[in-house]
């Protein structure tokens, strides 16, 4: 593998190679070096390679976010989210009420939904965001959950961002207007949690 002549290099602007791994170590490239491989569709930075990283010792960098999720995309994708689980608990309840015909088992199913509800969409929360970084109404306005530094967010982050949603919403839904007070756009739960909401660009 470090022999195969599979990289080319961008020196002085121009694209030059293919190297080996050695060939390109001989180079002196630096992590911000433009550097790729067959099959890729453009060009990446050299830290972005594994195996460059484990050879010449760069640290992977990160590009900090730049475009936060407002409070209109956040109040779409909540909406469509109540929308989706509300939808399937009630196709639930209504087959649980056709099957047993029963009127009592049909107010007592009700009356079960509306307290499983909030349950299912806090446990919903948390695997989507912890699992793909986005519910499906998030995925529907392109925004996504992610750490400070932009990547993916821990399990313990996700799960605290989830829990400090109940104080948010007890402090008069302050919680959630106090993003407008900071310029990444952080509601009260993703400052406890040390969360971002981002979009990949300005829509």
């Amino acid at each position: 593998m470090d022999d195969q002549k599979i990289y080319t290099l961008v020196i002085n602007g121009k694209p030059q190679g293919p190297f080996s791994l050695a060939e390109l170590k001989e180079n002196q490239i630096s992590p911000n070096s433009f550097v790729r491989k067959p099959g890729m569709d453009d060009y990446k930075e050299a830290h972005e390679f594994p195996e460059l990283r484990a050879l010449l010792g760069f640290a992977e960098q990160h590009t900090a976010p730049q475009y936060f999720a407002g409070f209109d995309l956040r109040m779409l994708a909540n909406a469509i989210d109540w929308f989706i689980i509300f939808g399937m608990l009630a196709f639930l309840e209504l087959m649980i009420a056709l099957y047993f015909n029963n009127r009592a088992t049909s107010l007592i199913t009700i009356i079960g939904g509306f307290i499983l509800l909030p349950i299912l969409k806090f446990f919903y929360h948390i695997y989507m965001e912890h699992d793909q970084q986005a519910t499906f109404g998030k995925k529907m306005m392109n925004i996504k959950v992610t750490d400070l530094k932009g990547l993916k967010p821990t399990f313990s982050e996700v799960f605290v961002r989830n829990i400090a949603k109940s104080i948010s919403t007890i402090l008069f839904f302050f919680g959630y207007f106090y993003l407008f007070l900071n310029k990444q756009q952080q509601t009260l739960h993703d400052k406890m949690a040390d969360t971002l909401v981002i979009k990949d660009r300005l829509i």
